[in-house]
């Protein structure tokens, strides 16, 4: 019981980082900076050395933890490219309309692209709320330590599930819903460990594939839309404030 209550309290850091990310205004391009730092701090700090530890086995000299990591960096790259190269060719024809006076445009594909990205998030707050349960079953000690961890990064899921789904033209709608799917997440994970746990291999090479989901996300997407717009020293130090948020509360838990 003691693992639910600590999910409703990841529950609501997820909505607070929701809410300061769709308040920043015209200092979108801090929070995007800030997001990739929180991101790439994540990514290195948390689910990598988490996927290792859980999935250490190797597949030709590689453990699987890392070839699923640059799996799901490739899966997000390929996907892309592919839309990238459909728009190009679509772009030699002219727009065509029906008799009813609709245009066909593709922007919904941008827009799934993001409701995935949003969708892998909500995906990893379900297994923060697994590892809360699975860490209170071992122990009190080891459940509060995990507790700190996953509360105070829920905010950053919060704020990046809001971020990337309207990065990629989702209205706010959209983005909402996806928060609240965000939120709600933790206390699904942590209620379903009551029944059974997933496998720790298992488990790990999902943490590789959403880690190099996550990476391509913050460097080639999210890092380069921070800075286009803007003088990029500023943008700078908010990714690396990002970064260092992540390690202090990373070191913190640990």
């Amino acid at each position: 019981m003691t693992a639910i209550l600590v999910a409703v309290g990841a529950f609501l850091m997820t909505l607070i980082g929701g809410y300061v990310a769709q308040r920043t205004g015209d200092r979108r391009h801090l929070v995007l900076g800030f997001a990739a730092g929180l991101m790439l701090g994540v990514v290195a700090f948390d689910l990598l050395p988490e996927a290792l530890s859980q999935a250490p086995a190797k597949l030709h000299g590689v453990p699987q933890a890392l070839l699923m990591f640059a799996a799901g960096f490739l899966t997000l790259h390929c996907v892309e490219r592919s839309v990238a190269i459909h728009r190009a060719h679509e772009g030699e024809y002219a727009s065509h309309t029906h008799a009813h006076g609709h245009a066909h445009g593709h922007h919904g594909r941008s827009e799934g692209i993001g409701l995935t990205a949003a969708g892998a998030l909500v995906g990893h707050s379900l297994m923060d709320g697994f590892a809360i349960g699975a860490a209170f079953q071992a122990g009190g000690t080891v459940g509060t330590v995990v507790a700190i961890a996953v509360v105070a990064h829920d905010f950053a899921d919060g704020f990046n599930t809001y971020t990337v789904t309207r990065l990629y033209g989702n209205n706010r709608r959209r983005a909402m819903g996806l928060l609240a799917a965000d939120a709600l997440a933790p206390v699904t994970g942590a209620a379903i460990t009551l029944l059974f746990t997933i496998p720790e291999r298992v488990l790990g090479l999902y943490l590789g594939f959403f880690a190099g989901f996550l990476l391509y996300l913050a460097t080639s997407d999210i890092l380069p839309e921070a800075h286009s717009p803007h003088p990029s020293r500023s943008t700078l130090i908010c990714t690396l404030v990002g970064v260092a948020f992540m390690w202090l509360v990373i070191g913190l838990a640990n």
